[in-house]
């Protein structure tokens, strides 16, 4: 069978043949729950996660990579992001993770792992560390979704995309959204041959779908190509790797019927639920956060693809430093331009150690309260991260070190916490 031709004004026309037999994923996929979490700031800085490599700039202008390409010397960015990829994730982390009872790691990479172009001051050589992981996550039995988070020109002008601007750029140059092309299908033709770890490619991280037509247009061409690029890398030749979508911001209703069964195989969804980045969300109490948590047991259900919550947190503030960004604030202190204060920072974030035992009773019901209703209304989640400098709240490991989150995952302390 084939797919309707889809036309694009920025793209050739598209054409991809189907097989009439469902792919076999390295994971199965709407049968058994998928439960991970992310390497992030590893393979792309994001300044929340390590701040220290910023804070040692002592340039307040390194606020993103690009920026850290920009302004530190050359040699000393080499040197700090080779120690940095060398060390902060390892093959003892993997075994790890493997032993806390999960089976998928999220790895984050950004373009300039595979292209750098004239003008662009990122440092490359993140590739061989991702081909590494792939070993490590093979050893182990974890299944990997290889996840780019940054595309050149930025699809969402944060931080965690390489380069933080006012607004992204991606979509507005047809030349970024070529190369993004061809990056994918140097993922997929790098990993298509091993879906039984590689079982996710992830085309592109949060793209800004809350700017409108002007990105949800060229984003979901890139979609269409996307699916020919993953599923398709050497041409009438299926692969089993699934194809993880995000959402860009977009309520799911918004992309039902898109990508589906029958002309359509081996898609699926991704959607990032955090309750930190707003007013509101923050300003929420404790009882609050775990009874919005639980409602999404039933929101999320009945979505026409795999659906996996490839992002939250049992954080519950905004309060870890350079959450929002190097040199902005937190909303729930009121340091962040524009917010009203909810209160004090203090004993949120940081140390778990400076945590008080109420407050770890709490992450731990929050945490369980979400996992419950992400395996009730989706095919399961993805924590954002394993781990961090300085903000324990939102780590795996420290949870996994300070009681708030159980190994395995499925040793629920508080079970009827959602009813």
């Amino acid at each position: 069978m084939h797919l309707p031709t889809l036309f694009s004004t920025a793209f050739a026309v598209v054409t991809c043949v189907i097989a009439d037999n469902p792919i076999s994923p390295g994971f199965p996929y709407g049968s058994t729950k998928v439960r991970g979490v992310n390497l992030g700031g590893w393979l792309v800085l994001e300044p929340w996660i390590t701040p220290s490599i910023f804070d040692n700039t002592g340039d307040s202008r390194v606020v993103d990579e690009w920026t850290y390409g920009q302004y530190v010397a050359s040699a000393t960015a080499t040197s700090v992001l080779t120690n940095h990829w060398n060390t902060w994730i390892t093959q003892s982390d993997f075994a790890a993770i493997a032993a806390a009872g999960l089976n998928h790691v999220r790895i984050p990479i950004g373009y300039w792992a595979f292209q750098v172009g004239p003008g662009e001051p990122y440092h490359t050589g993140q590739l061989p560390y991702l081909q590494k992981a792939v070993s490590w996550a093979g050893t182990y039995g974890l299944k990997v979704i290889v996840d780019l988070h940054g595309a050149p020109g930025s699809q969402n002008g944060f931080d965690n995309s390489g380069q933080r601007l006012s607004y992204p750029g991606w979509h507005s140059n047809n030349t970024n959204i070529q190369r993004t092309d061809t990056i994918i299908k140097q993922i997929a033709s790098l990993f298509t041959g091993n879906p039984n770890v590689v079982a996710m490619i992830s085309p592109l991280n949060e793209p800004a779908g809350f700017d409108g037509s002007a990105v949800l247009t060229p984003l979901k061409q890139f979609y269409y190509d996307s699916y020919g690029n993953v599923r398709y890398p050497n041409g009438p030749t299926e692969s089993n790797t699934v194809l993880l979508l995000h959402d860009a911001f977009q309520p799911l209703s918004y992309w039902s019927g898109y990508q589906i069964p029958p002309n359509w195989q081996g898609v699926a969804m991704d959607t990032h639920i955090y309750q930190v980045f707003s007013n509101s969300d923050v300003a929420m109490s404790q009882a609050q956060h775990i009874s919005t948590a639980c409602s999404y047991g039933s929101s999320l259900s009945g979505f026409d693809l795999w659906l996996v919550v490839g992002e939250w947190s049992p954080a519950a503030t905004d309060c870890a430093k350079y959450l929002n960004g190097r040199g902005i604030g937190a909303r729930y202190d009121g340091s962040y331009s524009g917010s009203p204060k909810v209160g004090s920072c203090t004993g949120l974030t940081g140390a778990a150690s400076s945590f008080s035992s109420s407050y770890k009773t709490f992450l731990r019901q929050y945490w369980e309260a979400q996992v419950i209703a992400f395996e009730r209304g989706a095919q399961g989640w993805i924590q954002w991260d394993w781990k961090n400098e300085n903000a324990d709240e939102w780590s795996y490991q420290a949870g996994l070190a300070n009681g708030w989150i159980p190994s395995p995952p499925t040793a629920l302390k508080y079970p009827t916490i959602c009813g």
